[in-house]
């Protein structure tokens, strides 16, 4: 499957879209505010973020205890730019 073609998967799953809306949003939230943010528990955020960081949607950053996801794709990135201006 072409690079393309799976980020069109992951924006096209409402929970992992809300997910990376939220990170684009805030820049590098812990998994307990994505889940606040797009509504979920925090087993679901944490299963879906998993996921995308398999497929290099996403990276989680280790700050002591805490962990933070941040955007890894750039053409991602772009997209949420342009669908929330």
């Amino acid at each position: 499957m072409s690079q393309w073609a799976r980020t069109f998967k992951t924006l096209g799953c409402p929970t992992r879209l809300s997910l990376l809306m939220a990170i684009h949003q805030e820049g590098s939230p812990t998994v307990t505010r994505l889940a606040e943010q797009a509504g979920v528990r925090v087993a679901t955020a944490s299963a879906a973020l998993r996921a995308m960081e398999k497929m290099g949607t996403v990276e989680s950053v280790r700050d002591g205890r805490m962990i933070h996801y941040q955007l890894a794709d750039p053409r991602v990135h772009q997209l949420l730019h342009l669908c929330s201006g």
